[in-house]
């Protein structure tokens, strides 16, 4: 798959935001299911493609662990971070909704990245894509966050940090009617000797556990397990956080 010419810009305002101060956090508390859903079923030496692979923590831990990783971005800021900070991975520029591969991966994960799919059919084309990028018997697993998440964590709820030469602030908002969050975010850089300001409305769609079931069996996926994070795994996480292993299959 050559780099494609889709661009996210909206995600590159927060690229040194979740670099800087998200990442590890999420990676502590994603590596953990991941090692238990995922890794022991694979051959060793296993290819894995990251979907939504942000700044290359998640994808440098398993190169460390001898995995060969492919990470797909529709961020060039997230790709220049994940670059530097896994540079023997591939990282490539490229919308999930688009991506082709013949079957060419043991495992592919999306970490965080699923709500940010605005449409129910655009899920299911990403499902597809991920379903013909798999070898048989081949693993997908992803974690979504469904309404419980929204409801506790995203009204009104702000963040920020400052530093010499940036600082941001961000404030969650959950529409229940949409289904809709919104994180509003505002950026400042200090620039050529001034603070230059920037801001920018990220988007994330609450899907319920029967459309993503739905969008998985439309999409080939006949064999598909559901894991709350605290309840099933016993790992502390958001409220809502559930993972799906899903098993690639061909009769």
């Amino acid at each position: 798959m050559s780099e494609a010419t889709t661009h996210y810009s909206s995600y590159d305002p927060l690229a040194r935001i979740y670099n800087e101060d998200w990442a590890m956090a999420i990676l502590k508390e994603t590596l953990s299911p991941i090692e238990k859903l995922l890794l022991p079923h694979l051959p060793e030496g296993a290819h894995i493609l990251d979907l939504g692979c942000g700044a290359g923590q998640l994808a440098q831990q398993l190169l460390e662990e001898g995995y060969k990783v492919t990470g797909i971005d529709g961020s060039k800021g997230m790709l220049n971070y994940a670059r530097q900070n896994a540079p023997s991975g591939q990282f490539i520029l490229g919308d999930a909704c688009s991506f082709e591969y013949p079957p060419t991966f043991h495992g592919v994960i999306s970490i965080g990245v699923l709500n940010h799919i605005m449409k129910l059919e655009e899920l299911k084309k990403i499902f597809h894509n991920v379903y013909e990028a798999l070898l048989d018997n081949g693993l997908f697993v992803f974690y979504i966050y469904l309404e419980e998440e929204y409801q506790s964590k995203w009204n009104g709820q702000m963040s920020g940090n400052v530093k010499d030469d940036y600082a941001w602030a961000a404030r969650n908002s959950y529409c229940p009617e949409e289904k809709v969050g919104r994180i509003n975010l505002t950026v400042f850089q200090w620039v050529d000797e001034t603070w230059q300001r920037s801001d920018t409305t990220i988007l994330e769609k609450c899907y319920s556990t029967s459309d993503v079931q739905s969008a998985l069996s439309k999409a080939g996926f006949t064999d598909v397990s559901i894991y709350d994070a605290e309840r099933d795994l016993a790992i502390p996480a958001r409220a809502g956080s559930t993972y799906f292993v899903c098993r690639k299959r061909l009769e």
